[in-house]
């Protein structure tokens, strides 16, 4: 066994790695932890946040940095500290917009290595797991996996503060972030903050008005790729997220999640203030205005402001028919008018 170890440790210095992968002609220096990036399995679970590793030395770094509790790695722009320098320089470039890794055959770039890895790999691999319940495929099984969660009611991911429950680690991860109320991404246009790095990249192309996402069939673009899935189906007629209690169907797990709740009457957006629960996001938000007394949608003509965007958009419209009737030329004069010029 010391003998295999020794073998193994001599080939760092040596630069020799005799065995092929099969599967992308590769020669890795582990060649069993390499066959799981091409199955997608992540034998290493960490069991205080649900995070998984193919690599059993990625996981024992994971475990020693991130739940120690030690961070001295700090990040001289926003004070946010790290339990590895690595962490750090990812998280430096929130701030500074630099995407050094770049994929060779589409331009894309990234912030992360990992990323462009599992980018990179995209290209060259075939979908070969395919969801027996949508048709929809995917190059890994660990991804079909997380997909079939979404047919199911299974959330295997449970905030221990509030009890919702999520399909994946991440966002269980994301969440508990809204309970520390902790926003360490701001964005360098308009300051808004937010709670993951993910949220920010998305928000950011707001700004650039770069929508890099482009329906095929009609040169539509969006922001979020979901977006684009959805849209396509617009076109494909396909609805293949159906309600099991009266078999209507969606385009968007979304949407069905959210039509679910008129069955459940579930409210899961509740007031801090008052307790009053909502259905959608958006409408707490607009509920939430009733108390702060904010009119973030001001009308550009005379500088009323509004609670809601439909209230503007009614006022933007009454004030543009005044407008039309007072500074026509052409408009005839009323009745009366005329019968007073008679006598």
């Amino acid at each position: 066994m010391y003998q295999s170890y020794l073998t193994r440790h001599v080939r760092t210095h040596t630069g020799e790695r005799p065995y092929e992968c099969v599967e992308c002609g590769k020669y890795p220096a582990s060649l069993q932890g390499h066959m799981m990036t091409h199955t997608g399995e992540r034998p290493y679970l960490c069991q205080q946040c649900g995070k998984a590793f193919s690599c059993p030395k990625y996981f024992r770094r994971h475990v020693r940095t991130m739940h120690s509790g030690v961070k001295p790695y700090e990040c001289k722009e926003c004070g946010k500290a790290y339990s590895s320098s690595t962490s750090l320089q990812e998280h430096v470039r929130t701030h500074t917009g630099e995407r050094p890794f770049e994929c060779p055959q589409c331009g894309k770039a990234f912030t992360r290595h990992s990323s462009l890895q599992g980018h990179v790999r995209a290209h060259s691999l075939e979908k070969r797991y395919e969801c027996a319940q949508c048709g929809k495929a995917f190059r890994w099984s660990s991804s079909l996996q997380k997909h079939v969660r979404t047919h199911s009611e299974e959330k295997p991911y449970e905030c221990q503060q509030c009890g919702k429950a999520f399909w994946y680690p991440a966002n269980l991860r994301a969440h508990l972030k809204t309970h520390t109320e902790e926003r360490p991404y701001e964005c360098p246009h308009c300051g808004k903050a937010f709670s993951c790095h993910s949220s920010l990249q998305v928000h950011v192309r707001k700004h650039s008005g770069v929508k890099p996402y482009e329906c095929k069939e009609c040169g539509k673009a969006f922001w979020y790729p979901v977006n684009l899935r959805a849209h396509v189906r617009t076109h494909t007629g396909e609805r293949p997220y159906e309600c099991k209690e009266c078999g209507k169907a969606y385009r968007c797990p979304a949407n069905l999640r959210v039509h679910v709740r008129t069955h459940t009457g579930e409210r899961p957006y509740e007031c801090q203030q008052c307790g009053k629960a909502f259905r959608y996001p958006a409408n707490l938000r607009a509920h939430v205005r009733t108390h702060t007394g904010e009119r973030p949608y001001e009308c550009q003509q005379c500088g009323k402001a509004f609670r809601y965007p439909t209230n503007l958009r009614l006022g933007s419209t009454a004030s543009t028919e005044s407008l039309k009737i007072t500074s026509s030329p052409s408009a005839p004069p009323p009745p009366h008018a005329l019968s007073l010029s008679l006598k």
